[in-house]
Order: structure tokens, then sequence, then C-alpha cells
């Protein structure tokens, strides 16, 4: 926890009467007694800030982050209000995303696997689905498969490329299923949602009794994580909540679920892409790099790496 005591400032009327920017209890416990551990602004550059809210924004939060004094949760407080969050998401079209395709299939191919450990096949939910590229791994390994998606413009991609059943909206709007599922995954996306608890208390209802739940978070505990500090690359405006082991175990406990797997999570992307994620955090040495990368004709070579993510994978022990 952060040794810095301040006490979180709350919003000036500028801000409150546009309505833009709200203020949020803790998550996991609803105390509002939290310090601030990463101070930050309420004025950037809002523009821009909607239009990063897709799969692979990349915009470095600015946001001030503050840690609950009661739980230790971190979290981003105050936020852009959700309504306009959400918008961006729906409307977002996100070609950079879907253009790491060959990568994110290798990686999701893994993550099956250690899925299959504990179920070998059934009826899996995808929530925060993207392009569906989850979604045509399972079904190529026999999976009956579901998935909630908020951008159209992915959902849109995935059914047409891969028909793979992805629903545009999310799990407030798409509240059930016809037969319940066996796995439901959320890979990447907790810490975007508004109300992760509740998030996790709806795949609850989605599963049938004794099903998994997996959730993939960056790991903002890792050892890389704080070496890293404010330039932790995941401290995102795309990402409102960050976890660690303690808290992520508590909500899910809280929701219903009882941890069964808690592994780092590794992925494969294209050296290009992740030079291009780079230059957010270093923009000199990642330009150079990119150049250097370019002219080798290295753009499009899969690499594996590790960013401080870890993978969870819980057992549902009761309804909620």
């Amino acid at each position: 926890m952060s040794s810095q005591a301040t006490v979180m400032k709350p919003l000036t009327n500028e801000h409150s009467e546009t309505g833009l920017w709200e203020e949020v209890p803790c998550n996991l416990c609803g105390s509002k007694n939290a310090q601030v551990k990463y101070q930050g602004t309420t004025d950037p550059d809002t523009e821009k800030l909607l239009r990063s809210y897709s799969a692979s924004g990349n915009f470095v939060s600015n946001e001030t982050l503050v840690e609950c004094n009661d739980c230790g949760l971190i979290y981003t407080s105050p936020r852009l209000h959700q309504d306009l969050i959400l918008k961006g998401y729906t409307e977002a079209e996100d070609p950079t995303y879907v253009s790491q395709a060959k990568g994110r299939i290798l990686s999701f191919g893994q993550c099956l696997k250690a899925v299959e450990k504990f179920v070998r096949q059934g009826r899996v939910l995808d929530v925060g689905a993207a392009a569906g590229f989850f979604l045509k791994v399972a079904k190529d390994k026999g999976w009956k498969t579901y998935g909630i998606e908020p951008s159209k413009f992915l959902s849109d991609f995935g059914n047409k490329n891969y028909d793979v059943n992805i629903t545009c909206g999310t799990v407030e709007t798409v509240t059930s299923f016809p037969e319940k599922m066996d796995v439901v995954t959320l890979w990447d996306v907790l810490e975007h949602t508004f109300d992760p608890k509740d998030v996790l208390k709806r795949c609850n209802r989605y599963l049938k009794e004794g099903g998994y739940v997996v959730v993939n978070y960056p790991n903002i505990g890792n050892w890389m994580a704080r070496l890293a500090g404010r330039h932790y690359w995941f401290i995102l405006s795309v990402h409102l909540y960050y976890f660690v082991p303690k808290t992520i175990q508590r909500m899910l406990e809280e929701t219903g679920f009882s941890v069964v797997s808690s592994r780092p999570h590794f992925q494969w992307l294209e050296l290009g892409y992740l030079v291009y994620r780079l230059e957010a955090y270093l923009p000199g040495p990642a330009r150079w790099f990119g150049k250097l990368v370019n002219v080798l004709g290295l753009n499009k070579v899969l690499v594996p790496y590790f960013a401080a993510q870890t993978r969870v994978i819980a057992r549902k022990v009761e309804a909620v």
C-alpha cells in the first residue's frame, strides 16, 4: 500500500455539473475510506479518452488511482461516467485488435488447454468476447459456444468469420441463455467493467452447478508492476480496477466461487504490435526499435511474452 495518506479530493463543480466524472466507492467491500495511490487529474483530453475504449485501447491513464484502506482494492476514482464509457465501447471499431488474430488464436489455444484440465468439453460463454478468437478455438475443439460483446464491429466480425454465436450487448442486457454453461470466461475483461462484483454474480447465474469461471487480469501486485509503479504498462484509461491475488480471490469467494487454479498468463503477439504498445511508455526507444524491427522484416514475427498477468480458474460452489 502507498505510504501517501492523501484523502480523495471531491470533484470540482465544473466536472460534477458536466456529468462527465463520478466518484465511486470500493467495489469489493463498499467502503469510501480510500487513499490516493497515484495522483491524477480529471482534465485529460476527454475526446481522445473516449476514443480509447476499445479492446486494444492504449491510452495511458492520467486519472487518479486510489486504494481502499479496508480491503486493498485499487481502482480509478473519479472516473468518466459509465454511460460515456459504454458508448465508447459500443461504437468502437478496432481493426488493430483484429490484426493480431494469429497470435491471439495461438494464445487462446494454450488457454483452452488450461480450461480443459477441469472441463473436457461442453458449453462455454465468453464475456467480452471481442472478435471471437477464443470462441473460434473452443468451437474447433468441439465446444458449443456463446459470447457477449458490446462492440458491434467486433461481434459482427466474430460471427461473420467464425460463426461463434456472439450477442452484441453486455451482461446487464443479456441476462440469460437457453441453457446453463459449463464454463464462463473473461479474458482481460473484468478490469474494464463498471461493477466487477456484479459481473461475477451474473456469471455465476449463467453457470450450471459446479461450473467454472475463468478470469484473466493484469496483476498490479506482481514484482514487475511494483517495480514499474505509476508506469506499469497496464495502467490504462480503459482499466477501471486493478487486482492482486488477494482481492480477486475475495471477490470470487463473495460471488459464489472457490479458486482452484492461479497461474501466470503468457501470450503470443506480433513483435511490431508489441513495439506499438511500448510507444505509449517509451516513445523514443520504441520508435528506434520499431525502425530496426521494420528494416529486419520482423514486424509479423510472433513472440511469446509475459506482462505480469494472472489467469484464475474458480469453481461455482454456491448460487448467488
